[in-house]
């Protein structure tokens, strides 16, 4: 009766909902429509606005600014590697530097040293009238600085100073990388169809990035292609932001076209991020934020309908929900009971009842013959009743938990259970039957520097599965045996033990 009468009340409050979200829907929908439509032309000349040009050039000189800071941040990390390296011949620091490439991916990384001897990864060089850097003696900062390699090559070279750094009986006085600019090119370049145009620029107005700022300005010199379209004024004060480092944006005409650029300085470097954006990007806009309204009416329509079908599928299978949901809280109850059934309330770790569970079904596959690897380990909590005798019960339960808790940090591949106050029994198969002995030999070696910390001794014994044996017990009497000889070895040692009778 209960469950009928939170049916109905569900088919009610549904059909209700759904009603109402239908008509909101609709009307959503219109006044969406209208409200694109009467705001397509602000929205369209908002998207060639300077604001707009300026994010997309910050963007983009951020996302230079944090190339160049992950670099120094991974040179920093190169050179504390170094520092550990056992470096002696020019061999062994190319080696070095080889592993740095795939270690931290320094493709370009060399350091130089105080005779400004640059040494790579396939070799050496005099770096002196090649690197700006190293025009000093010595090297106070980081250094930023525009290569030109091999003609048109261009290249960003980040420098670090190396105080300290003494490898092959030489001092270091720096270390460097070189980015590739086309590199950079790649790492901004996205599809714009051909709508917006972005390039690398000097402080001279020089094209670092060989890509064209529109078919107007090309790849050439940027106050060069724009004399004559900007007044001389306008170009003075323009050349002048991109030498001393600030932001601005540049408006012009171009072959009865109006072009609008914005620039901004790439910190720590003298480099500016050029964006350049065509008029027709407004008449572009408007066609699709009015081709997006008619979709949209569309589309609010089709999901109409598609709410409809939704609703009605939902109201029959939130009758079946009801019988899932019961029947899954039925099934996670009987699993809570289970594990608490099997759980050891202190520890934590499978309980007695669990081993025995365990016991009967390892039984018939040895039986079976089904099991070839299978190991027993038997361990015994040393000193537990002396603790109790003289420091209580609950010192005794504390030292219980830190000793099932060092149990299973070393055998981690093992089922571990507690089946008795201060006995533990793991079973080992598979993996953890594979990598026992060395398991076995930390354990034992953690216990024996706890004796004389006073921590917490426990005392093992294993042994493996034999072809006569014909249930797990025969594996447990052995393995019990050893933990037996074991606690005798560990009291001789100086573990803690119950006081002779």
């Amino acid at each position: 009766m209960i469950d009928r009468q939170i049916t109905r009340k569900t088919f009610v409050f549904t059909a209700v909902i759904g009603s109402l979200l239908l008509v909101a829907i609709v009307i959503i929908g219109t006044v969406l429509a209208n409200r694109q439509t009467m705001n397509a032309t602000d929205e369209a000349v908002s998207e060639v606005s300077s604001f707009y040009l300026e994010a997309m050039a910050d963007r983009r000189a951020k996302t230079i600014t944090n190339l160049i800071n992950n670099n120094f941040d991974q040179m920093e990390k190169a050179l504390t590697f170094i520092e550990g390296e056992k470096i002696e011949s020019q061999e062994d620091l190319r080696r070095t530097l080889g592993k740095l490439k795939s270690l931290l991916s320094l493709n370009r990384f060399a350091v130089v040293d105080e005779d400004n001897i640059v040494y790579t990864q396939y070799t050496t060089y005099t770096g002196g009238t090649r690197h700006a850097f190293l025009a000093n003696e010595t090297m106070e900062d980081r250094s930023i600085s525009t290569v030109f390699l091999y003609g048109s090559s261009k290249q960003l070279c980040l420098a670090i100073p190396t105080p300290g750094l003494h490898i092959m009986g030489k001092d270091f006085k720096a270390c460097f990388v070189q980015i590739d600019v086309k590199e950079i090119v790649d790492l901004l370049a996205f599809d714009d169809e051909g709508r917006t145009y972005f390039g690398l620029y000097s402080g001279k107005g020089e094209n670092l990035s060989d890509t064209e700022l529109g078919p107007h300005i090309s790849t050439g010199n940027i106050f060069e292609a724009l004399n004559g379209d900007i007044p001389e004024e306008s170009r003075t004060k323009n050349a002048a932001n991109f030498q001393n480092g600030m932001e601005g944006s540049i408006n012009f005409t171009a072959d009865g076209t109006e072009e609008t650029l914005c620039y901004v300085p790439i910190e720590g470097t003298d480099w500016q991020m050029v964006v350049l954006i065509h008029e027709s990007v407004i008449h572009d806009r408007i066609r699709d934020i009015s081709e997006k309204s008619i979709t949209t009416s569309k589309n609010m329509l089709i999901i109409a309908l598609v709410l409809v079908v939704l609703f009605a599928a939902i109201l029959l299978i939130e009758l079946k929900i009801l019988s899932h949901h019961r029947l899954e809280a039925e099934k996670e109850n009987s699993r809570n009971l289970h594990n608490m059934a099997n759980t050891d309330s202190m520890t934590g770790v499978r309980n007695k009842h669990a081993y025995s569970d365990n016991e009967r079904l390892l039984n018939q596959r040895i039986q079976d013959e089904e099991i070839e690897k299978l190991a027993v380990v038997v361990c015994d909590v040393n000193g537990l009743k002396l603790i109790n005798d003289t420091q209580g019960h609950a010192a005794g339960d504390q030292l219980i938990k830190d000793a099932s808790a060092l149990i299973c940090e070393y055998f981690t591949h093992g089922a571990v259970f507690r089946i008795g106050g201060d006995e533990f029994v793991v079973l080992l198969q598979e993996k953890g039957f594979d990598t026992m002995a060395d398991v076995i030999r930390e354990f034992n070696r953690k216990v024996e520097e706890n004796i004389p910390k006073k921590e917490v001794v426990v005392s093992i014994g294993y042994s493996t599965l034999q072809p006569g044996d014909r249930q797990l017990h025969d594996v447990f009497e052995r393995a019990d045996h050893m933990m037996y000889r074991r606690k005798k070895e560990l009291k001789e040692m100086g573990a803690p033990t119950r006081p002779a009778s």
